[in-house]
């Protein structure tokens, strides 16, 4: 069991805010297992949608809930839309002293359906996997390989791990989607995420990958809403300001999953990775998530140029902006871009992320640090 001590203080703060915490995250990324660890502090009912007694259980709603004390957990939320009036009403009673967990792993219509119902009575948490804090960070190469899915992370071999994450993509585009209600072929899906695979990590051009599929580019946005909303690819959006420049206003595509962009780009042990022409590019995405799991409060951007000037993440916190540039260098070094974007932006600091063994200085508020010395980072 890996402890998921700072995803379980947001949950835990997240309460402290609101009567209901809907956790939202990919299948089999642990949110049943992180709600029976808060559980255990509490008394609690835990009803998983996905079996059928439990849905029976729950044929009135409102006779059965509202007779419950404590904590109250409903797994794959996202398939009784219609419990979210329901608990509306029961958090609004003036002796309410009921929690109310809730565990979806579908959105946007999920966080629409649950913001209109429940608003200003919800908070909301976002979950991956395993995060490089969780697994310690002398474990980083492997949790770049594998990545960050429980049963992947934690199998016997490199070998196992690649099957189960074979698995887990074929389980979600012939199960998954359809119990979503979504009508789309599990080929075209697989063809499409193929392709975001190879794609990771650049600016997103909806025609040239619809002409690429023989699909319209309406189709190809919807296949990537899919994806998006089942949180397995993430959007990274462009900063814009009026700096006086043709700025990239398009945004970035990238498989949120190291593990699950190996599976799809046939990448099977360390070796294979090292060699492989999208190496790069997974080091980019996967420093990123690194970097957006250490500081969750920051809001996330990249920052692009016509002119070719690039930040790989910019994040706004408190009221300040900081750098991030990801190199899969022994040894990085100043670059003219980097500089560029220093003046335009107006950074406070630049942090070069690279796979090494020791911090040091590029320039001036200008720093080269190792991906595993991420939580020493202090943010101003």
């Amino acid at each position: 069991m890996i402890p998921r001590l700072r995803l379980q203080q947001r949950i835990e703060n997240a309460f402290r805010i609101a009567p209901i915490v809907t956790l939202l995250g990919p299948r089999q990324c642990g949110k049943t297992t992180i709600a029976r660890t808060i559980a255990q502090e509490r008394a609690v009912t835990i009803f998983d949608l996905e079996d059928p007694t439990d849905n029976a259980a729950l044929e009135n709603p409102k006779l059965v809930l509202g007779e419950l004390q404590g904590l109250i957990i409903l797994d794959e939320v996202q398939r009784r839309p219609d419990l979210f009036p329901v608990l509306r009403v029961l958090v609004d009673r003036p002796d309410n002293a009921t929690l109310f967990l809730l565990l979806g792993s579908a959105s946007p219509s999920l966080v629409r359906d649950v913001s209109e119902t429940l608003a200003g009575r919800t908070s909301f948490v976002e979950m991956q996997g395993f995060s490089l804090d969780e697994v310690g960070i002398d474990a980083w190469q492997r949790l770049w390989l594998r990545g960050g899915f429980p049963r992947s992370w934690l199998a016997e071999s490199d070998s196992i791990s690649l099957e189960w994450r074979k698995a887990f993509i074929r389980t979600f585009l012939e199960r998954d989607i359809p119990q979503l209600g979504i009508s789309i072929s599990a080929a075209a899906l697989s063809r499409f995420w193929t392709m975001i695979a190879h794609y990771h990590g650049q600016v997103w051009n909806g025609s040239a990958i619809g002409r690429s599929l023989g699909v319209s580019e309406k189709t190809v946005k919807r296949y990537l809403e899919i994806l998006e909303g089942t949180f397995l690819v993430r959007r990274l959006q462009p900063w814009h300001e009026n700096l006086g420049k043709r700025l990239v206003k398009s945004p970035k595509i990238y498989i949120q999953d190291s593990g699950i962009l190996h599976a799809l780009l046939g990448i099977e042990d360390r070796r294979s990775l090292l060699s492989h022409p999208s190496v790069g590019a997974s080091w980019e995405g996967f420093a990123i998530e690194a970097v957006r799991a250490t500081f969750p409060y920051g809001q996330p951007f990249f920052y692009a140029t016509q002119g070719g000037a690039e930040l790989d993440l910019l994040l706004l916190a408190h009221n300040k902006r900081y750098g991030f540039e990801m190199k899969l260098n022994e040894a990085p070094t100043m670059t003219r871009s980097m500089r560029i974007a220093i003046d335009d932006l107006g950074l406070e600091k630049l942090f070069v992320i690279y796979p090494g063994a020791k911090s040091y200085p590029l320039a001036e508020n200008v720093s080269a640090v190792p991906l595993n010395a991420l939580n020493s980072l202090l943010l101003d």
